[in-house]
């Protein structure tokens, strides 16, 4: 593995505050694919955290004061380094994250796309003149926040570190970022490193690999103001109520249950292709995952044998070695969880058509059928490549499967009619809709977020969005002359 630019010597078995400083304890950074250490990285603990908001503190005011041109500058130069040392990163993707190198392409160019787009934003208006009675100027400006706090999850670790991260510093703000521990080198040493290199001063950028403890003192540190959370909804909760006890905004993104309703009208055969895709994809790890497939009975028959022949084409393995289209599962752990919600939903009346099997960390792409609605793989987030299928007589019962489900993050509706789409996705609860295509999508430019229990509604992404998350809203007046007043 080229060592260029993301020197390992430099890191490790430290962390990075203020540069990379030595810590206190140290962990292995594990290739999931073959159980191989591929360094080793420092691990934070919460006193690091008092010190990172402390020097994140310290810092952030003279970065609020620079020019916007300085600060577009900064973040132009880190989408040039995400893609002059793209072939290096990949390759750290795809070993740490298990991802296929298309994945981790894909993750790169999101990575550049978000720093030019964060360039952008730092030159964007930031205010506006209101009405007053009174003889004064009256206006509203966005301000920076001050130090902002970053938890971000293993699957796609770049993606959602950086699209935090970057306009978060644009805006005048400092940054303290959690990675997942088993992705901590491409979520979060990267960022150290292109960071460093694209010029950000010292103290602004924070990377703290860690457990939950770490998290949950960087949501209660009275110098972190705003923090946007990426994870499951069970730790969402967590952080959302922290956050409200201590009177600090927090953006959650949380897990999902993405259905994929399949209406009579369509060409099954294609329609099976984009349901594997969003079923399969990084091995299901994917909170926008399709994870509830919500088909005409006129169809099912037909589409299920479809996506059971792609699922089983699909080769497993190794994805730094070979042209797989799934990759490892994260962990043990994972897998288990997987698996568990399979044989489960299998005990409970599901046919297992294809899959359902593992070797390893590489679990074989699986479709169930005649799934019962209470079946944990079709009721719960799997988080793994399960693609359960059930039917439906009527618009009226897919609109009811569809919106039977507290998660609200993504939804596909494969249709040949387009304006009945339309229709159909008004009356089921969704942050997102993509009508002839999947569950899977992402773009820098796109407001991102869930309803329900797949977050708080709270956006980040594209401008407008940006703004509100990493700025508060500040009132001006100013008049001419002191007032005359009856006092």
């Amino acid at each position: 593995m080229t060592e260029s630019f993301l020197n390992k010597v430099e890191w490790a078995s430290r962390i990075y505050i203020d540069g990379w400083v030595d810590a206190t304890a140290d962990y292995p950074v594990i290739e999931p694919a073959t159980g191989r250490e591929l360094g080793r990285l420092g691990r934070a603990t919460t006193t690091d955290v008092d010190t990172a908001a402390r020097a994140a503190a310290a810092a952030q005011p003279a970065w609020a004061q620079t020019s916007y041109e300085e600060r577009a500058a900064v973040l132009r130069r880190a989408g040039d380094l995400w893609r002059a040392h793209a072939d290096e990163l990949s390759d750290w993707i795809v070993r740490e994250s298990g991802g296929i190198p298309p994945k981790a392409d894909f993750e790169l160019q999101m990575a550049q796309g978000e720093c030019y787009q964060a360039a952008a934003l730092a030159a964007t208006p930031y205010g506006e003149v209101l009405r007053s009675n009174e003889p004064r100027l009256s206006f509203s400006r966005q301000v920076p926040v001050g130090v902002v706090g970053v938890i971000a999850p293993f699957n796609f670790p770049l993606i959602l570190s950086i699209r935090s991260v970057a306009p978060a510093l644009a805006l005048g703000n400092a940054v303290i970022l959690k990675p997942d521990p088993r992705t901590a080198v491409c979520g979060g040493v990267t960022l150290a490193r292109v960071f460093a290199e694209a010029g950000l001063p010292d103290g602004l950028l924070n990377v703290l690999p860690g457990d939950a403890s770490v998290g949950e003192a960087m949501v209660t540190h009275p110098l972190v103001r705003v923090i946007a959370f990426t994870g499951s909804t069970r730790a969402g909760r967590r952080v959302g109520a922290l956050a409200g006890q201590h009177l600090k905004r927090a953006h959650l993104e949380l897990g999902g249950n993405s259905a994929l309703v399949v209406l009579d009208d369509v060409d099954v055969d294609r329609a099976s292709s984009v349901a594997a895709y969003g079923s399969f994809l990084h091995q299901g790890q994917i909170c926008m995952t399709a994870g509830r497939h919500i088909v005409d009975a006129r169809i099912a028959s037909e589409y299920v044998t479809r996506l059971a022949e792609r699922a089983a084409r699909l080769p497993v393995g190794d994805p730094a070695t070979g042209e797989v289209a799934l990759g490892p599962l994260i962990d043990a752990r994972q897998r288990d969880h997987v698996h568990e919600l399979v044989e489960t939903s299998v005990a409970a009346g599901a046919t297992l058509v294809t899959g359902g099997t593992y070797d390893q960390l590489f679990y074989r792409p699986t479709v169930l059928a005649d799934v019962p609605t209470s079946a944990p793989a079709y009721a719960e987030e799997v988080f793994g490549p399960v693609a359960p299928v059930v039917t439906f007589d009527s618009l009226d019962e897919a609109v009811a499967l569809a919106s039977g489900s507290p998660y609200g993050l993504s939804l596909g509706i494969l249709t040949s009619d387009g304006l009945r789409a339309l229709e159909l996705a008004a009356r089921i609860p969704s942050g997102a809709v993509h009508i002839n295509d999947q569950t899977v999508a992402d773009e820098p430019v796109i407001p991102f977020g869930g309803v329900g229990v797949s977050g708080t509604g709270s956006r980040v992404g594209g401008a407008r969005a940006n703004l509100d998350a990493f700025t508060d809203t500040q009132w001006v007046t100013a008049r001419s002359q002191l007032p005359d007043y009856p006092f």
